[in-house]
Protein backbone atom coordinates (compact mmCIF):
# COMPACT_ATOMS: atom_id res chain seq x y z
CA UNK A 1 0.00 0.00 0.00
CA UNK A 2 1.61 3.48 -1.21
CA UNK A 3 2.13 6.26 0.49
CA UNK A 4 -0.80 8.28 -0.65
CA UNK A 5 -3.26 5.28 0.43
CA UNK A 6 -2.24 4.71 3.55
CA UNK A 7 -2.65 8.86 4.00
CA UNK A 8 -6.34 8.08 2.86
CA UNK A 9 -6.76 5.67 5.77
CA UNK A 10 -5.06 7.70 8.55
CA UNK A 11 -7.54 10.59 7.31
CA UNK A 12 -10.58 8.41 7.68
CA UNK A 13 -9.16 6.96 11.17
CA UNK A 14 -9.14 10.91 12.01
CA UNK A 15 -12.82 10.97 10.83
CA UNK A 16 -11.33 14.24 7.96
CA UNK A 17 -13.04 14.37 4.99
CA UNK A 18 -11.75 13.57 1.94
CA UNK A 19 -10.67 15.48 -1.00
CA UNK A 20 -11.54 14.92 -5.05
CA UNK A 21 -7.98 13.89 -5.31
CA UNK A 22 -8.57 11.24 -2.92
CA UNK A 23 -11.96 9.85 -4.65
CA UNK A 24 -9.84 9.55 -7.93
CA UNK A 25 -7.26 8.03 -6.05
CA UNK A 26 -9.92 5.13 -4.47
CA UNK A 27 -10.79 4.95 -7.56
CA UNK A 28 -7.81 3.59 -9.05
CA UNK A 29 -6.84 1.52 -6.34
CA UNK A 30 -6.47 -2.19 -7.34
CA UNK A 31 -7.58 -3.17 -3.96
CA UNK A 32 -11.37 -3.47 -3.14
CA UNK A 33 -11.01 -5.71 -0.45
CA UNK A 34 -8.81 -2.25 1.22
CA UNK A 35 -11.89 0.23 -0.01
CA UNK A 36 -14.55 -2.12 1.05
CA UNK A 37 -13.18 -2.84 4.47
CA UNK A 38 -12.49 1.31 5.16
CA UNK A 39 -16.31 1.50 4.18
CA UNK A 40 -17.32 -0.72 6.22
CA UNK A 41 -15.86 0.76 9.23
CA UNK A 42 -16.97 4.30 8.73
CA UNK A 43 -21.06 2.27 8.07
CA UNK A 44 -20.32 0.42 11.40
CA UNK A 45 -19.53 3.74 12.92
CA UNK A 46 -21.95 5.86 11.68
CA UNK A 47 -24.71 3.67 11.52
CA UNK A 48 -24.37 0.21 13.62
CA UNK A 49 -25.72 -2.87 12.52
CA UNK A 50 -29.77 -1.82 11.20
CA UNK A 51 -29.81 -2.51 7.39
CA UNK A 52 -33.10 -0.14 6.41
CA UNK A 53 -36.08 -1.77 4.04
CA UNK A 54 -39.77 -0.28 3.84
CA UNK A 55 -42.75 -2.60 2.47
CA UNK A 56 -43.35 -0.56 -0.85
CA UNK A 57 -44.97 -0.30 -4.51
CA UNK A 58 -43.93 1.61 -7.40
CA UNK A 59 -46.82 3.52 -9.27
CA UNK A 60 -45.53 4.51 -12.67
CA UNK A 61 -48.05 6.73 -13.72
CA UNK A 62 -47.12 6.87 -17.36
CA UNK A 63 -44.31 5.57 -19.89
CA UNK A 64 -45.19 8.78 -22.27
CA UNK A 65 -42.03 11.29 -22.36
CA UNK A 66 -41.07 14.05 -24.19
CA UNK A 67 -37.38 13.81 -22.67
CA UNK A 68 -35.93 10.89 -25.25
CA UNK A 69 -32.97 10.58 -22.71
CA UNK A 70 -30.48 7.92 -24.38
CA UNK A 71 -30.08 6.34 -21.65
CA UNK A 72 -33.31 4.65 -21.14
CA UNK A 73 -35.62 1.87 -21.91
CA UNK A 74 -38.45 3.26 -20.14
CA UNK A 75 -40.14 6.41 -22.38
CA UNK A 76 -42.40 6.04 -25.41
CA UNK A 77 -44.27 8.56 -27.62
CA UNK A 78 -47.90 8.16 -27.41
CA UNK A 79 -47.93 6.15 -30.68
CA UNK A 80 -45.75 3.60 -29.92
CA UNK A 81 -46.73 -0.33 -28.73
CA UNK A 82 -46.61 -0.78 -24.97
CA UNK A 83 -47.43 3.37 -24.47
CA UNK A 84 -49.49 3.51 -21.73
CA UNK A 85 -51.02 6.32 -19.24
CA UNK A 86 -53.08 5.32 -16.07
CA UNK A 87 -56.17 7.09 -15.32
CA UNK A 88 -57.19 8.23 -11.88
CA UNK A 89 -58.90 4.95 -11.63
CA UNK A 90 -56.25 2.84 -13.10
CA UNK A 91 -53.98 4.20 -10.50
CA UNK A 92 -56.08 3.04 -7.46
CA UNK A 93 -56.35 0.14 -8.93
CA UNK A 94 -53.16 -0.08 -9.32
CA UNK A 95 -52.48 0.03 -5.63
CA UNK A 96 -55.49 -1.61 -4.79
CA UNK A 97 -54.18 -4.66 -6.06
CA UNK A 98 -50.84 -4.36 -3.81
CA UNK A 99 -52.47 -3.48 -1.23
CA UNK A 100 -52.74 -7.67 -0.67
CA UNK A 101 -49.86 -7.02 1.15
CA UNK A 102 -51.09 -6.49 4.60
CA UNK A 103 -47.75 -4.63 5.42
CA UNK A 104 -47.81 -2.48 2.43
CA UNK A 105 -46.32 0.80 4.21
CA UNK A 106 -45.76 3.17 0.91
CA UNK A 107 -45.80 4.52 -2.42
CA UNK A 108 -43.08 5.14 -4.79
CA UNK A 109 -44.59 7.28 -7.82
CA UNK A 110 -42.91 8.64 -10.43
CA UNK A 111 -43.11 8.65 -14.48
CA UNK A 112 -42.50 10.18 -17.55
CA UNK A 113 -42.59 13.36 -18.57
CA UNK A 114 -46.09 13.70 -20.76
CA UNK A 115 -46.16 15.94 -23.31
CA UNK A 116 -49.87 17.07 -23.01
CA UNK A 117 -50.31 15.82 -19.41
CA UNK A 118 -50.35 19.24 -16.97
CA UNK A 119 -49.43 19.72 -13.94
CA UNK A 120 -52.80 19.23 -12.46
CA UNK A 121 -52.99 15.97 -14.04
CA UNK A 122 -50.06 14.46 -12.12
CA UNK A 123 -51.64 16.51 -8.85
CA UNK A 124 -55.52 14.31 -9.70
CA UNK A 125 -53.42 10.93 -9.31
CA UNK A 126 -51.75 11.68 -6.06
CA UNK A 127 -54.75 13.42 -4.52
CA UNK A 128 -56.76 10.17 -5.67
CA UNK A 129 -53.95 7.83 -4.13
CA UNK A 130 -53.14 9.83 -0.75
CA UNK A 131 -57.22 10.08 -0.29
CA UNK A 132 -58.27 6.24 -1.25
CA UNK A 133 -54.55 4.87 0.68
CA UNK A 134 -54.43 7.79 3.40
CA UNK A 135 -52.13 4.92 5.61
CA UNK A 136 -49.24 4.95 2.96
CA UNK A 137 -46.32 7.09 2.75
CA UNK A 138 -45.63 8.54 -0.41
CA UNK A 139 -42.33 9.50 -1.68
CA UNK A 140 -42.48 10.56 -5.03
CA UNK A 141 -41.48 12.72 -8.37
CA UNK A 142 -38.10 13.43 -9.24
CA UNK A 143 -35.96 16.83 -9.44
CA UNK A 144 -36.31 16.38 -13.11
CA UNK A 145 -40.01 15.78 -12.98
CA UNK A 146 -40.42 18.66 -9.88
CA UNK A 147 -38.56 20.81 -12.86
CA UNK A 148 -41.14 19.89 -15.52
CA UNK A 149 -44.12 20.39 -13.60
CA UNK A 150 -43.40 24.03 -12.96
CA UNK A 151 -41.84 25.25 -16.70
CA UNK A 152 -45.42 23.67 -17.53
CA UNK A 153 -47.16 25.36 -15.55
CA UNK A 154 -45.67 28.55 -14.52
CA UNK A 155 -45.50 28.01 -11.05
CA UNK A 156 -42.55 28.33 -9.36
CA UNK A 157 -40.60 25.23 -7.89
CA UNK A 158 -41.52 26.08 -4.39
CA UNK A 159 -45.11 26.96 -5.87
CA UNK A 160 -45.07 22.93 -7.21
CA UNK A 161 -43.51 21.43 -4.31
CA UNK A 162 -46.23 23.19 -1.76
CA UNK A 163 -48.91 22.05 -3.78
CA UNK A 164 -47.00 18.52 -4.28
CA UNK A 165 -46.89 18.47 0.08
CA UNK A 166 -51.15 19.27 0.21
CA UNK A 167 -51.79 16.47 -1.61
CA UNK A 168 -49.97 14.36 0.32
CA UNK A 169 -46.07 14.09 -0.72
CA UNK A 170 -44.14 12.73 2.30
CA UNK A 171 -40.15 13.02 0.23
CA UNK A 172 -39.05 13.11 -2.77
CA UNK A 173 -37.64 10.60 -4.80
CA UNK A 174 -34.17 10.62 -6.11
CA UNK A 175 -33.89 10.10 -9.53
CA UNK A 176 -32.97 12.28 -12.37
CA UNK A 177 -29.71 13.05 -11.05
CA UNK A 178 -27.91 10.74 -13.38
CA UNK A 179 -24.55 12.37 -13.43
CA UNK A 180 -24.06 16.11 -12.81
CA UNK A 181 -22.72 17.59 -15.37
CA UNK A 182 -23.34 19.64 -17.97
CA UNK A 183 -21.55 17.85 -20.67
CA UNK A 184 -22.74 14.25 -19.86
CA UNK A 185 -26.29 15.96 -19.28
CA UNK A 186 -25.88 17.32 -22.88
CA UNK A 187 -25.12 14.54 -24.78
CA UNK A 188 -27.42 12.18 -22.96
CA UNK A 189 -30.48 13.75 -21.88
CA UNK A 190 -30.42 17.47 -23.28
CA UNK A 191 -34.54 17.57 -23.32
CA UNK A 192 -34.72 17.56 -19.28
CA UNK A 193 -33.63 19.27 -16.11
CA UNK A 194 -30.11 20.69 -16.22
CA UNK A 195 -27.24 19.55 -13.55
CA UNK A 196 -28.24 22.92 -11.49
CA UNK A 197 -31.89 22.95 -11.50
CA UNK A 198 -32.05 19.21 -10.08
CA UNK A 199 -29.96 20.95 -7.15
CA UNK A 200 -32.26 23.91 -6.95
CA UNK A 201 -34.89 21.61 -6.78
CA UNK A 202 -33.53 19.37 -4.01
CA UNK A 203 -32.26 22.76 -2.21
CA UNK A 204 -35.84 24.43 -2.40
CA UNK A 205 -37.28 20.78 -1.24
CA UNK A 206 -34.73 21.37 1.89
CA UNK A 207 -35.52 24.74 2.92
CA UNK A 208 -39.60 23.65 2.85
CA UNK A 209 -38.45 20.88 5.31
CA UNK A 210 -39.45 18.37 2.63
CA UNK A 211 -36.79 15.49 2.66
CA UNK A 212 -35.13 14.11 -0.45
CA UNK A 213 -32.84 11.39 -1.66
CA UNK A 214 -30.45 11.38 -4.23
CA UNK A 215 -28.73 9.37 -7.41
CA UNK A 216 -26.46 8.65 -9.41
CA UNK A 217 -26.09 6.86 -12.98
CA UNK A 218 -22.64 5.58 -13.73
CA UNK A 219 -21.34 3.16 -16.12
CA UNK A 220 -22.36 5.03 -19.31
CA UNK A 221 -20.62 7.87 -20.90
CA UNK A 222 -19.33 9.74 -17.80
CA UNK A 223 -15.69 10.04 -16.61
CA UNK A 224 -14.21 8.76 -13.34
CA UNK A 225 -13.33 12.50 -12.84
CA UNK A 226 -17.23 13.53 -13.35
CA UNK A 227 -18.33 10.26 -11.05
CA UNK A 228 -16.09 12.59 -7.96
CA UNK A 229 -17.46 15.82 -9.27
CA UNK A 230 -20.81 14.34 -8.92
CA UNK A 231 -20.29 13.09 -5.41
CA UNK A 232 -18.55 16.22 -5.00
CA UNK A 233 -21.73 18.64 -5.37
CA UNK A 234 -24.05 16.50 -3.14
CA UNK A 235 -21.76 16.66 -0.48
CA UNK A 236 -21.91 20.59 -1.04
CA UNK A 237 -25.58 20.54 -0.80
CA UNK A 238 -26.12 18.34 1.88
CA UNK A 239 -23.15 20.35 4.09
CA UNK A 240 -25.89 23.51 2.74
CA UNK A 241 -29.51 21.91 4.11
CA UNK A 242 -29.01 18.71 5.63
CA UNK A 243 -32.22 17.38 3.68
CA UNK A 244 -30.92 14.24 2.08
CA UNK A 245 -31.96 10.89 3.15
CA UNK A 246 -30.08 8.57 1.05
CA UNK A 247 -27.35 8.08 -1.83
CA UNK A 248 -28.67 5.41 -4.63
CA UNK A 249 -25.62 4.60 -6.91
CA UNK A 250 -27.56 3.43 -9.50
CA UNK A 251 -25.02 0.91 -12.22
CA UNK A 252 -26.46 2.10 -16.03
CA UNK A 253 -28.25 -1.25 -17.48
CA UNK A 254 -27.54 -0.45 -21.22
CA UNK A 255 -29.87 -3.37 -23.46
CA UNK A 256 -32.66 -2.25 -24.69
CA UNK A 257 -31.43 1.56 -24.81
CA UNK A 258 -29.61 3.63 -27.61
CA UNK A 259 -26.18 2.94 -25.61
CA UNK A 260 -26.65 -0.54 -25.43
CA UNK A 261 -24.83 -1.14 -28.61
CA UNK A 262 -21.51 0.38 -27.50
CA UNK A 263 -21.50 0.60 -23.83
CA UNK A 264 -20.81 -2.85 -21.53
CA UNK A 265 -23.05 -3.32 -18.85
CA UNK A 266 -20.88 -2.40 -15.27
CA UNK A 267 -19.06 -4.75 -13.47
CA UNK A 268 -19.58 -6.36 -9.91
CA UNK A 269 -16.19 -5.30 -8.83
CA UNK A 270 -17.36 -1.74 -10.32
CA UNK A 271 -20.69 -1.62 -8.65
CA UNK A 272 -18.82 -2.37 -4.91
CA UNK A 273 -15.78 -0.57 -5.49
CA UNK A 274 -18.45 2.47 -6.31
CA UNK A 275 -20.62 2.10 -2.98
CA UNK A 276 -17.49 1.85 -0.81
CA UNK A 277 -16.31 5.32 -1.97
CA UNK A 278 -20.00 6.65 -1.73
CA UNK A 279 -19.67 5.89 1.49
CA UNK A 280 -16.19 7.37 2.19
CA UNK A 281 -16.98 10.25 0.06
CA UNK A 282 -20.28 11.08 1.15
CA UNK A 283 -19.19 11.62 5.03
CA UNK A 284 -22.47 13.90 5.63
CA UNK A 285 -25.00 11.39 3.95
CA UNK A 286 -26.38 8.85 6.84
CA UNK A 287 -27.65 6.22 4.57
CA UNK A 288 -26.33 4.25 1.04
CA UNK A 289 -28.55 2.12 -0.49
CA UNK A 290 -27.68 -0.90 -2.32
CA UNK A 291 -30.25 -0.59 -4.49
CA UNK A 292 -31.08 -4.83 -5.30
CA UNK A 293 -33.18 -4.10 -8.63
CA UNK A 294 -30.15 -3.09 -10.58
CA UNK A 295 -27.77 -5.10 -8.41
CA UNK A 296 -29.20 -8.36 -8.49
CA UNK A 297 -29.97 -9.21 -4.56
CA UNK A 298 -26.55 -11.19 -3.96
CA UNK A 299 -24.47 -8.27 -5.38
CA UNK A 300 -27.17 -5.75 -2.85
CA UNK A 301 -26.16 -8.31 0.21
CA UNK A 302 -22.13 -8.38 -0.46
CA UNK A 303 -23.04 -4.50 -0.60
CA UNK A 304 -23.85 -4.15 2.68
CA UNK A 305 -20.83 -5.49 3.85
CA UNK A 306 -19.05 -2.63 1.38
CA UNK A 307 -20.69 0.54 3.15
CA UNK A 308 -24.22 0.78 2.14
CA UNK A 309 -26.98 0.32 5.03
CA UNK A 310 -30.46 0.52 2.80
CA UNK A 311 -31.54 -2.23 0.76
CA UNK A 312 -34.79 -0.54 -0.44
CA UNK A 313 -37.48 -2.50 -0.42
CA UNK A 314 -39.92 -5.66 -1.72
CA UNK A 315 -40.76 -2.83 -4.90
CA UNK A 316 -43.55 -3.97 -6.20
CA UNK A 317 -44.55 -3.76 -9.52
CA UNK A 318 -41.58 -1.61 -10.60
CA UNK A 319 -40.83 -1.27 -14.71
CA UNK A 320 -38.75 1.83 -15.32
CA UNK A 321 -35.61 -0.47 -14.55
CA UNK A 322 -36.96 -4.11 -15.39
CA UNK A 323 -37.91 -2.03 -18.92
CA UNK A 324 -33.95 -1.46 -19.11
CA UNK A 325 -33.18 -5.13 -18.90
CA UNK A 326 -32.60 -5.85 -14.80
CA UNK A 327 -32.21 -9.21 -13.80
CA UNK A 328 -33.55 -9.50 -10.56
CA UNK A 329 -37.22 -10.44 -9.73
CA UNK A 330 -40.19 -8.36 -9.94
CA UNK A 331 -40.51 -8.04 -6.46
CA UNK A 332 -39.42 -9.82 -3.53
CA UNK A 333 -41.10 -10.78 -0.27
CA UNK A 334 -40.53 -9.19 3.02
CA UNK A 335 -39.34 -12.63 4.88
CA UNK A 336 -36.83 -12.97 1.81
CA UNK A 337 -35.38 -9.50 2.50
CA UNK A 338 -35.36 -9.91 6.17
CA UNK A 339 -33.54 -13.28 5.50
CA UNK A 340 -31.06 -11.59 3.19
CA UNK A 341 -29.81 -9.21 5.82
CA UNK A 342 -30.14 -11.06 8.73
CA UNK A 343 -28.07 -14.04 6.53
CA UNK A 344 -24.60 -11.14 6.94
CA UNK A 345 -25.32 -10.88 10.73
CA UNK A 346 -27.01 -7.32 10.29
CA UNK A 347 -30.47 -6.81 12.05
CA UNK A 348 -33.67 -5.55 9.17
CA UNK A 349 -35.72 -2.89 9.89
CA UNK A 350 -38.64 -1.77 8.24
CA UNK A 351 -39.11 2.02 7.63
CA UNK A 352 -41.04 4.98 6.14
CA UNK A 353 -39.79 7.06 3.23
CA UNK A 354 -38.68 9.26 5.74
CA UNK A 355 -36.43 6.76 7.62
CA UNK A 356 -38.45 6.61 10.66
CA UNK A 357 -38.66 3.00 12.03
CA UNK A 358 -41.88 0.71 11.58
CA UNK A 359 -40.18 -2.46 12.92
CA UNK A 360 -37.12 -4.00 13.77
CA UNK A 361 -36.49 -7.58 14.05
Amino acid sequence: MTGAYLEIEKKIERGERLTREDGLRLFACRDIAWIGMLADRVRQEKCGDIVYYNVNCHVNLTNICLAHCKFCAFGRDAEDNGAYEMSVEEAVAHVADAMRDPHLAGLHVVSGLHPSWTFEDYLQRLNALHEAFPTLYLKGFTGVEITHFAKSSGLTVREVLLRLRAAGLQSIAGGGAEILSDRVRGELCPNKATADEWLETHRTAHALGIKTNASMLYGHIETIEERVEHMMRLRDLQDETGGFQTFIPFPFLPSHTELGRTVRQTTMWDDLRTIAISRLMLDNFRNIKAYWVMLTVPVAQVALCFGANDIDGTVHKETILHDAGAKSPRALSEDHIIRVIREIGRTPAACDSNFNIIEVY
